[in-house]
């Protein structure tokens, strides 16, 4: 049976004359295998000493192709069957020698010699057998790669030539102008070619040596058939390299470019060499925006300006801060560290959470006019609220506990004219100063009731003294005048004695007779109230989030935190996330003065707030924000900041620290609350105290009474930061205890020239210090230096007098003053001294001053701030 294999595995031999394959056979018998394409072969390798060694020698058979006879394809294996024959050949035994009388008469030292001889000849000459069989198999593997490369080349020509030939038979059909040329085996048109853009012919190039070695070898291995080389005519382009393409076959073109290996490479050498290229020049320095809180640690620090934290400690310890990395520093020395390396810094507070709360201001044309808010002020039992019922035109003080207001309440009256009031009645005085302590002045319009058959008594002085304090119009309403004892010109001039001045007297303060009993001029008092609002022309913007103030909160049983909010621009609606204070929160309804549910409140509208986690503060604001988390982060900041500020209450209001504000300039007025036994004592206190003041100090008595310390006293001094002054009396239990609370100080005195005296030494701390000249001496420049990093450095001699270091100087050049400035340097033989005396050289410099010239003089004096005295 035979079988027919073009398997690698196989061996393919193929003659001259004609071409067969040889069938599989039995190597040996009951054998079937294939014939191994390695023939191996065993050689002799001898080394020194006698030693030898079999080394066997391998040669692969590979087949290789070159056109024969007739332009066929025939395979070379005469070289490498030439070669396989040389490896194969055993080497010739090696006979010995025969002994002849010459060797006979040699000795065994020299006969080892020339056995030794022998077989290192033996041993070059297989060396060299070898070396040719392998030149033999390199000269076979070039001829093959060169046979390979000639024949797709010539596949390529061939390619190329039939395409031209297609070309030609369909150009006449196109109906081209004239006749082409047809390009042959070995010739182009060269004209249209130059015409569709061809590139012109390349040189020609002499082959390189590596082509010739091989040519020569190739010609030098018998029975290798080296096809004839071609020569190329004189006007034939260069034969083209690498793949043909339609598009270049139709162009004309060669089409060669870069190839994508070529790029690689480039782009690699060129990264390669960019360090080094780039090596000298210094690395760039990234300057960063740094945000410097009011704390900051040294870590956090270093992270935020991507430097070590080793390096922020180093910097720390330079500018004298011994800190570790874990230590925090204040917003100061942290802007001076981000300084220090280069960036920029960007202080932030933890107000900031604020920023933008209250919304932008409103634009004229978007305002409306806007009910006022009136708050009554007076006396206990003068008829606040009986007058309110007379303008509500319902019955409130029946349902206070024994007539007396014990909360504030808010509420809208709606008159005839179709106007509205809101009114505020207040128990007193104090919420009204819890409200101005807070900054929460929501009052437009003081209606001051003074009942005409009392006149002025205590709380109605200590209501004008928070109006003023408030800044606010007065008006006064003279209640009572149904009683048949009332008298109101005497009302009229114990106002006097306040500094309110009545019209009917020449002032601006209007007065109103009125009785909420019997209902008369109530109209007068709400025309009185409409005027005054008309000339403080109040007006608000509806159309934005609401803002407002809390009047008063309480926490009631079934409803959850309740606040009367008096809305002050804007409108608020259910449904808004609102913060009032410390506490946020969404509002869930709103319910009105007359206790209906609404939708929503505008300016100057009282409404009672039910949804918020917690009771806020009576006088806190409320704004509305855009979502929870904003609510939530503007909460927790004010709950921190009220913590913080009863922390620190604990020395406010004293001495002390009234004089530390002083020096800072934060105070020009000393506020004072007096209280003495008698009036006699009381008149001369304040008499005494208000002689001392001058234009640049004074003393403001925010009260003066008769009687003890009570908590409205501390509350009046806590709202204003003053001191109390106690002149033979004491504080009641309460007072003592809100004092201690507030940090409130109370000052007791039996001698009204104590009293006088320390007010007297608080003033005098208040005046800015004056100032005097001291002259020191006089020095003459003799002669100018200049000094490396110094400048200009004049040797001077002191005439008169001594010079000091530190000192104020003036250069005086022809007794004319050129220059006033201080020392920058003192030095007497190159050492920095404190001072130098008459008589005695030395070396001066000048601080920002250089412009110095032989024979000047320079003064020297000193500046003395003495404390001024009242």
């Amino acid at each position: 049976m035979t079988t027919e294999t073009t398997g690698s595995d196989l061996d393919m031999t193929t003659s001259n004359e004609k071409e067969q394959r040889k069938p599989l056979k039995l190597s040996r018998p009951g054998t079937l295998e294939l014939k191994k394409t390695v023939e191996s072969g065993q050689v002799r390798q001898s080394f020194s000493h006698g030693r030898s060694k079999a080394v066997t020698v391998e040669v692969k058979r590979s087949r290789t192709f070159a056109p024969g006879a007739g332009g066929r394809m025939t395979e070379i294996t005469a070289a490498r069957e030439a070669a396989e024959r040389a490896l194969s050949t055993p080497p010739p035994p090696v006979e010995p020698e025969a002994p002849t009388s010459e060797t006979r008469k040699l000795t065994a030292g020299e006969r080892a010699t020339r056995a030794q001889a022998l077989e290192l000849s033996r041993h070059e000459e297989e060396e060299r057998r070898i070396a040719d069989a392998k030149a033999a198999v390199i000269a076979e593997e070039e001829a093959k790669r060169r046979a390979e490369q000639e024949a797709r080349l010539a596949a390529e020509e061939e390619a190329a030539r039939k395409l031209a030939e297609a070309e030609g038979k369909t150009a006449p059909a196109a109906g081209l102008d004239g006749p082409q040329a047809i390009p042959g085996a070995g010739a182009e048109a060269p004209a249209q070619k130059r015409e569709a853009g061809a590139s012109p012919p390349r040189r020609e190039t002499k082959p390189s040596d590596s082509e010739s070695d091989a040519r020569s070898k190739r010609k030098s291995v018998p029975g290798a058939k080296v096809p004839a080389p071609t020569r190329r005519a004189a006007n034939e382009p260069r034969r083209r390299h690498g793949k043909l393409t339609i598009s270049q076959a139709l162009e004309g073109g060669d089409g060669r470019q870069r190839s994508l290996a070529s790029v690689r490479r480039q782009r690699e050498k060129m990264r390669t060499a960019a360090p080094t290229r780039h090596a000298h020049q210094p690395p760039q320095r990234v300057i960063r925006e740094v945000t410097i809180p009011e704390t900051i640690t040294v870590q956090e620090l270093a992270n935020r300006m991507a430097e070590r934290g080793a390096e922020v400690v180093k910097t720390l310890m330079k500018m004298g801060v011994m800190a570790t990395i874990n230590e925090t520093i204040d917003a100061d020395t942290a802007e001076l560290v981000v300084t220090e390396f280069g960036h920029k810094h960007k202080r932030v507070a933890a107000a900031d959470v604020e920023i933008g709360l209250s919304g932008v201001p409103d634009d004229d044309t978007n305002q409306q006019p806007r009910a006022p808010v009136v708050t009554i002020m007076g006396h206990v039992d003068h008829g606040k609220t009986s007058l309110l019922d007379a303008l509500r035109q319902t019955d409130v003080a029946a349902h206070e506990a024994g007539g007396i207001t014990q909360h504030i309440g808010a509420y809208q009256v709606n008159l005839s004219s179709g106007q509205k009031i809101t009114f505020i009645d207040t128990p007193g005085h104090a919420a009204f100063t819890e409200m101005r302590l807070r900054g929460a002045t929501v009052t437009d319009i003081v209606v001051l009731v003074v009942a005409a058959d009392d006149g002025i008594m205590e709380q109605t002085v200590e209501a004008i003294n928070h109006a003023k304090l408030a800044k606010v119009p007065i008006i006064v309403a003279i209640n009572k005048m149904d009683r048949p004892d009332a008298d109101p010109d005497r009302v009229r001039n114990a106002l006097l004695q306040h500094e309110l001045v009545v019209e009917e007297m020449g002032g601006d303060i209007l007065t109103v007779e009125v009785s909420a009993k019997e209902r008369t001029n109530l109209n007068k008092l709400e025309e009185a109230i409409l005027l005054q609002a008309e000339v403080l022309e109040l007006a608000a913007n509806p159309n934005r989030p609401g803002e407002g103030a809390i009047i008063e909160a309480k926490l009631e049983r079934g409803r959850g935190p309740v606040a009367t909010v008096l809305v002050q621009r804007g409108t608020l609606r259910v449904g808004d996330i609102l913060v009032a204070g410390s506490q946020w929160g969404r509002v869930r309804a709103l319910v009105d003065d007359r206790g209906e549910m609404t939708d929503s409140a505008g300016p100057s509208v009282p409404v009672e707030v039910l949804g918020l986690n917690g009771v806020p503060l009576a006088g806190d604001s409320l704004s509305v924000v855009e979502s929870d988390a904003r609510a939530r982060e503007i909460a927790d900041f004010r709950e921190s900041s009220k913590r913080d500020l009863e922390i620190a209450a604990s020395g406010r209001g004293s001495l002390e620290q009234m004089m530390a504000r002083i020096q800072e300039g934060e105070a020009s007025q000393l506020p004072v609350v007096i209280k003495s036994d008698v009036q006699g004592s009381l008149e001369a206190i304040v008499n005494s105290l208000q002689k001392m003041g001058t234009d640049e100090v004074k003393i403001q008595i925010l009260h003066a009474g008769v009687g003890g310390v009570n908590e409205s006293d501390i509350t009046l001094a806590r709202a204003s930061g003053a001191t109390v002054i106690g002149f033979n009396v004491r504080a009641n239990p309460q007072a003592r205890e809100l004092a201690k609370r507030d940090a409130v100080e109370i000052k007791y005195y039996s001698i009204i020239y104590n009293v006088v005296d320390d007010m007297k030494a608080v003033l005098s701390g208040m005046l800015t210090p004056t100032q005097r000249e001291n002259f020191l001496g006089y020095a003459e420049i003799r002669q100018i230096f200049d000094i490396t990093k110094v400048g200009k450095v004049g040797g001077c001699m002191v005439t008169e007098g001594l010079v000091k270091r530190g000192a104020k100087v003036r250069l005086l050049r022809d007794d004319v003053v050129i220059h006033d400035g201080t020392l920058k340097t003192l030095r007497r033989f190159k050492d920095e001294v404190r001072e130098v005396k008459d008589g005695y050289e030395c070396g001066m410099a000048f601080e920002n001053y250089a412009d110095i010239k032989v024979g000047d003089r320079i003064e020297c004096y000193e500046i003395e701030e003495v404390a001024r005295v009242l």
